[in-house]
This record gives C-alpha cells, sequence and structure tokens, in this order.
C-alpha cells in the first residue's frame, strides 16, 4: 500500500460510513478501514438472533423456541429513525445511496403526559381533534402551528412583533397562550431538543425544527419517520457501496495500531507491520482514545415483545418521548432511587419496529428504552418506559459510555465523531457527521445541489 489516500476513515459505524460516502463523492481519495470483520461498529445491527443472546449473555445462551427462525431478527443496538424531509434524508438521496435501499414508514409518533401515551398532534387537523388538551388549548395551539407555517426569519410583518434574534422561544409560548404541557410536547416531541435549554433561546431555530417536523409529516403520512427494511444495518453498507463505486477502498478485519503523526500531525495509520499513508484520519473515539473525553454515559434496553406497545392502538412500528418533566412528576410512582425523588433532566426514548418492517418474524416486536444515564442505577432510569411495554419476553441492558473529541482537529488533522446519544432519531447524528465534513474539509456541505426528490424518484 505505497499510495496516499486524501483520508483513511477508521471504524465502519454509520457516521463513519455517511462521511465516507460525502468525502467519495466530493472527489476524495478514500480508503475505509475496520477493525471487526462487520460492518456497524457500535451501531451493528445483529442477525440471527443468536448473536444477540451470545454478546449479551454468553455463548451458551439460546432463544426460546416460539421466538422464531434466528435470521429473522435484525437487531439494531443503536435504532434511530429518520426524518423524512431531514439532512440525512436529503444526504442519502443526494449520494445516491438510496437505490441500495428500501425504506418504510414509522406508523406513529406518540408523547407520554401524566403516564398516559397521547398521539403527537403535527398539524392544525390533529391539533383540534387531540385529547392531549383542552378545547380553548387546541385552538391555540392550532393558531401557534399555522404561525410556524408562515414564519420567515426575514419578513418581519411574520414575526408576530416578536424579533427572532432577541425573542426566546419561553416568549413565543407566553406569546400565544400556550400552557406548560403544551410547550413541553412541542419542544421535545415536535421539536425534538433533550431539555428546556431552548426556552430562554431565540426562537427561530426551535420554529424551523417544528417546521421541519411538519413537513416530513406531510410527505409520508402517518408519521414523520423512516426506518430502512431489514433495519439500520443497511445503512452502513449503502454508503459502503457508494464509496466503492466512487473509488474508495474498503478492509474489513484489518488491526489497527495506531494513528502515526508527524511534527504534530497525522500522515497515516500503521496496521501490523505497514504504514498506510493519508492526508487525513476520520474515526470514531475508540480508534484515538488519547484524543477523546468522557461526556457521560446512556442507557439502552433492547427488549423483545410478543404484543404491539399497549395504548398505540397496536401500532406496528413508533416512537414514544417521555418529556424530562413527565419522568420527574411521576417519578415517585415509579421510582424511588437511594430514598430521594429525583427529578430527570433527560427525556426517555422509545422505539418500536416489528415484521412490517423486516426486523422480526410475525407476531414479535423490537423495541429499546434509552436515556442519558444520571444516577448510580441505570436500569431505574428506563424503568418509566419499560412500564409502558407491557410484558416483555427478553430484555438485554446495555450501557455506554459517551465521548466527544477533546479538540476540533484542524491542527492534528483527525476528526472524531462523538458517541451516539440516547435519541431514538437521527438528528444529532446529522449534525454530528456534517460538523465533521465542514472541520476537515473546511466548508459547510451544500445541500442547495440537492434536487428535492422523493425516496422513490430514480436519480
Amino acid at each position: 500500500m505505497d499510495e496516499e489516500y486524501d483520508a483513511i476513515v477508521l471504524g465502519t459505524g454509520l457516521k463513519e460510513c455517511i462521511i465516507s460516502g460525502m468525502l467519495s463523492v466530493s472527489g476524495k481519495k478514500v480508503l475505509h478501514i475496520d477493525r471487526n470483520n462487520y460492518y456497524g461498529g457500535e451501531s451493528a445491527s445483529l442477525t440471527p438472533l443468536e448473536q444477540l443472546y451470545e454478546k449479551f449473555h454468553g455463548p451458551q445462551a439460546k432463544p426460546q423456541q416460539e421466538m422464531g427462525r434466528g435470521r429473522d431478527w435484525n437487531v439494531d443496538l443503536i435504532p434511530k429513525f429518520l426524518m423524512a424531509n431531514g439532512p440525512l434524508v436529503k444526504l442519502l438521496i443526494h449520494t445516491g445511496v438510496t437505490r441500495y435501499l428500501e425504506f418504510k414508514s414509522i406508523e406513529a409518533s406518540f408523547v407520554v403526559k401524566g403516564g398516559k401515551i397521547y398521539k403527537v398532534p403535527a398539524d392544525e387537523m390533529e391539533a383540534l381533534a387531540t385529547s392531549l388538551m383542552g378545547m380553548f388549548e387546541k385552538r391555540r395551539f392550532k393558531k401557534f402551528l399555522v404561525w410556524v407555517q408562515q414564519f420567515d426569519e426575514n419578513k418581519e410583518d411574520t414575526w408576530q412583533g416578536l424579533d427572532p434574534h432577541n425573542s426566546t422561544m419561553q416568549q413565543v409560548y407566553e406569546k400565544f397562550g400556550l400552557d406548560e404541557n403544551t410547550a413541553d410536547f412541542t419542544g421535545h416531541a415536535l421539536a425534538l431538543y433533550r431539555d428546556d435549554e431552548h426556552k430562554n433561546q431565540p426562537y427561530a431555530p426551535a420554529v424551523e425544527k417544528i417546521r421541519l417536523y411538519s413537513d416530513s409529516l406531510a410527505r409520508y403520512g402517518k408519521s414523520p419517520y423512516l426506518y430502512p427494511l431489514y433495519g439500520l444495518g443497511e445503512l452502513p453498507q449503502g454508503f459502503a457501496r457508494l464509496s466503492a463505486i466512487y473509488g474508495g477502498t474498503y478492509m474489513l478485519d484489518k488491526p489497527v495500531d495506531e494513528i502515526v503523526m508527524e511534527n504534530g500531525k497525522a500522515i497515516g495509520v500503521k496496521c501490523g507491520d505497514e504504514i498506510v499513508r493519508g492526508k487525513q484520519i476520520y474515526c470514531d473515539p475508540s480508534y484515538a482514545k488519547d484524543r477523546v473525553k468522557k461526556t457521560g454515559q446512556v442507557v439502552r434496553a433492547i427488549c423483545l415483545l410478543n404484543h404491539p406497545i399497549p395504548n398505540t392502538n397496536d401500532a406496528q412500528s413508533c416512537q414514544i418521548i417521555i418529556p424530562q418533566k413527565q419522568v420527574g412528576r411521576h417519578y415517585g410512582k415509579f421510582i424511588v432511587l437511594e430514598k430521594q425523588r429525583v427529578a430527570q433532566k433527560r427525556d426517555i426514548y422509545i422505539s418500536c419496529c416489528s415484521n412490517t418492517n423486516m426486523v422480526t418474524p410475525k407476531g414479535w416486536y423490537l423495541a429499546m428504552v434509552s436515556t442519558t444515564v444520571e444516577t448510580a442505577n441505570p436500569e431505574a432510569e428506563v424503568l418509566p418506559g419499560l412500564q409502558l411495554l407491557g410484558a416483555i419476553a427478553e430484555k438485554f441492558i446495555q450501557i455506554s459510555d459517551v465521548y466527544e473529541p477533546s479538540d476540533l482537529g484542524s491542527e492534528s488533522q483527525i476528526f472524531i465523531s462523538q458517541s451516539y446519544d440516547a435519541t431514538t432519531h437521527f438528528e444529532t447524528t446529522c449534525k454530528d457527521v456534517l460538523n465533521m465534513f465542514e472541520r476537515g474539509t473546511t466548508k459547510e456541505f451544500d445541500f442547495t445541489n440537492i434536487t428535492h426528490l422523493s425516496l422513490n424518484d430514480q436519480e
């Protein structure tokens, strides 16, 4: 391997595969290496089901016979739904990956209030029909959604007297007379914020996020989310094929001993006896442990169910968000940690898929409950989510450390992704990938070149 590459990408996690595809399509000569003999890294998809049991319970563990054929299961370790009108779908279309993948719409999106599950109202019609709020609140909320669709940061007559640069989202909620519960699910289930900090910041980004949700919902119907058939494991491979078409080289099962430095700058990677030269390195945190800092942990509970999640109208696939305040408010009812009532600062996320997504045999469901760890008892923190699932046939708990790069990489030319967070959607993943691309190429990825295609259109 005497040739020099523009970029060497280490790890085949979803973020690394996306960045590899973006760099290849942008004309860079890319080498992509993974120390494992499978795609996906931390975000791998396990099949057959026996693999999941082995990973969590050891080589002797076996699934129950009634769980069907092992190869009918595709278990994503970190399932995340795609926003139909969001940056990742635009990216998939832009890079042509959609020709390798088939997507299906997720049936419904729910939010929890007072321990009960409600469908998230995302347009004016749903706002008037929802039982999530009273009659007068519905009208105020409808008025708010109409304004969201009309708002334009560059047109002062759409601001409703609130300057988007100085007025906060809290002031917007107050202007429309929306109560705390409505503000709660708007911020967490529509704008998909993970905490309440957005309320004290200028409101334009939040309004854009709510509009993205509504626009995504309008594209494919039942919910704003899409998911690949056979699970997320297909996505990294789609990007890998794309990269190969544009001249990228892939090597699985290749040991990576170290990143080689010269005068404080990366010049390649050492694999056994050979050094592969590259001008830049892109990698996940496990390949550059001395250049990342731990920022927390995520707890994930993978649950196998033989029934749909109760109170979701028998949805075959769905997302449920429990906003932080709803967890805190009902904490006494759900759990007592070390004899204290603890208010949770982060949301709890639930995703559920089934045979309609080709990830389970008929009659079985795959649910994931996840949140950011805040106490010494992580499993207890996902209890409010687990209690919504009904009877659980099997449960696998995973606690993962969360890392982020300790610097931007501009001097070392090593660009490291952040670990995956607790969310069940791709918005934060996209943000990180686009940020890595910008740090490495010193320019933003240009979405204006992308023609507005639907996933069914041929390029």
